[in-house]
């Protein structure tokens, strides 16, 4: 009688065990789908968008203002990371088989968190910017260009020294005969993840998200209750405030919270249910956090007219060249014709 309980028992637990042990597992087609899916729209977007992005920003806007300087760093470091990208979709797509070493797995972890910091915190650069000539235009100076060279290299400095502890907490797996290459929520050394994780997201995420905030709430009331502002100009402004808060709430904030989640509950088990639905949502949510790489190219595009005007002077360059080229063709042509009548 024990004997049969005891081994009912025993397959009980073996049941719950194997289903633990499986429950990372049932995520496996959304890694092996979606992401690579995703990854390469973004890329596919994102690659071209941002090479025009920096010619535009190089060749054809100037003189050069504190924002063009601030927009061609964040267009750099976003082309920085979808550099990466072609090798986190032969990842995914290849089963999570990492093909191409310890190092690179570092490189390209340490790369995404790296864009996604320092993507952050040009935006936060620019809104503060915009904030000081728009709220106070004579009390500050910001507008010239030294100040906003030493915003971003102090940018590319903090982002630096904030993301170079993933190149330490990232660790690798060989499992079932394949090396496999751990984002930061998959790693060993969860204690020290999670107090990183926490300092990392609340000074430079949230921080800079009540930063950004703040500042294009006074400057829409600034706007909203100056007498000589333009309409245009107020519509300007209110689109510039919904595109950026829009790329914190739905690109970063999604990210943010799951990855977080998802840490807490590799430290305090769950049934297997939810550890799936958190998963599941952290999965989803990893693109949208690449996804700032596209909508920064509205940024670009929303800041003002000159960049659109460089892009339409940019394409007439083009269309002029190429109509110059099929006139000469279409002359040499009809010469020959001439010649054999």
């Amino acid at each position: 009688m024990n004997t049969t309980e005891d081994l009912a028992n025993f397959t009980t637990l073996q049941s719950q065990a194997d289903a633990f042990t499986n429950c990372s597992d049932v995520n496996v087609l959304l890694k092996n789908s979606y992401l690579p899916f995703m990854y390469s729209i973004i890329f596919l977007v994102g690659f071209p968008g941002n090479i025009i992005a920096i010619f535009v920003y190089t060749f054809k806007m100037r003189p050069w203002k504190s924002s063009t300087i601030i927009m061609l760093n964040l267009a750099f470091t976003d082309l920085l990371y979808l550099t990466s990208l072609p090798f986190l979709i032969h990842y995914y797509a290849n089963g999570e088989h990492w093909i191409f070493g310890d190092f690179m797995c570092k490189f390209i972890r340490f790369g995404f968190h790296f864009n996604l910091y320092s993507s952050i915190l040009f935006l936060t650069c620019f809104s503060i910017f915009r904030y000081f000539v728009i709220v106070h235009p004579l009390k500050f100076s910001v507008q010239k260009r030294r100040w906003a060279v030493v915003a971003c290299s102090v940018v590319w400095v903090i982002s630096l020294a904030a993301v170079s502890p993933v190149n330490l907490l990232i660790t690798s797996r060989e499992e079932q005969n394949k090396f496999m290459c751990l984002d930061l929520t998959s790693s060993d050394n969860l204690e020290t993840i999670r107090w990183y994780n926490w300092l990392l997201s609340g000074l430079a995420f949230y921080l800079p998200l009540v930063v950004v905030t703040l500042c294009y709430t006074v400057i829409i009331y600034t706007l909203a209750t100056g007498l000589q502002t333009h309409a245009c100009y107020k519509q300007k402004a209110r689109k510039l405030a919904i595109l950026l808060l829009v790329v914190f709430c739905v690109c970063f904030l999604p990210f943010h919270v799951l990855r977080a989640v998802r840490i807490e509950l590799r430290l305090q088990p769950v049934s297997c249910h939810i550890e799936n639905q958190i998963q599941a949502a952290y999965i989803i949510s990893r693109p949208l956090a690449a996804l700032n790489t596209c909508g920064n190219l509205l940024l670009y595009v929303v800041i003002g007219g000159n960049f659109q005007q460089a892009i339409l002077s940019f394409s007439r360059c083009k269309l002029n060249n190429y109509t110059q080229q099929t006139g000469s063709n279409s002359d040499v042509n009809k010469s020959g014709v001439i010649l054999r009548l």
